[in-house]
């Protein structure tokens, strides 16, 4: 992609870029597309703070991850993953095949002093009624179709006990 294109890639192009991916990690390489990647129309070597394009960065990452359809967790083996709305009801649905670090939803937030902490919310706490109602009238295949290719491996350690369950 030629410069001339990559600067016309805004915000609205990141949220529908997340919208049609449906997971996407932030910068991340892996078997997911890298939002930033898309931003800047090429692979990026090394961190994007470092990248001349890192202001139209971080504001286009500001404006995706602060919209009310992107989850923010670390689902893509610890890596900040975007998880858009559409997939909430599947991510909950099979929410016992996840760790739940996976799941938290991250949230930035802004100190006094000026610097930015990152704050984890648990998954019971960031689904909303509605998303666990919508989760509920799923059946585990289609919530596996729709989420299946972001699923850890069968009898992997991130699976974990239902919320309520206790374990041995």
């Amino acid at each position: 992609m030629s410069s001339a294109t990559c600067t016309r890639f805004t915000a609205e192009d990141a949220m529908a870029f997340v919208r049609e991916r449906g997971v996407v990690l932030v910068s991340a390489r892996g078997s997911s597309p890298s939002l930033v990647e898309a931003i800047v129309g090429q692979p990026i070597k090394g961190s994007w703070w470092g990248h001349p394009e890192s202001k139209r960065i971080f504001a286009t990452l500001g404006r995706v991850t602060q919209s009310r359809e992107v989850l923010v967790c670390r689902l893509g083996g610890g890596k900040v993953t975007l998880v858009h709305r559409r997939l909430w009801p599947a991510l909950a649905r099979l929410a016992d095949r996840f760790s739940p670090e996976q799941i938290a939803q991250v949230r930035q937030e802004h100190m006094a002093s000026g610097r930015h902490a990152n704050r984890s919310v648990p998954f019971l706490e960031w689904a909303s009624q509605s998303v666990m109602q919508e989760a509920r009238a799923l059946s585990e295949q289609e919530a596996l179709i729709a989420f299946g290719a972001w699923l850890p491996p069968s009898g992997s350690a991130a699976r974990v006990r239902r919320p309520g369950t206790h374990s041995s």
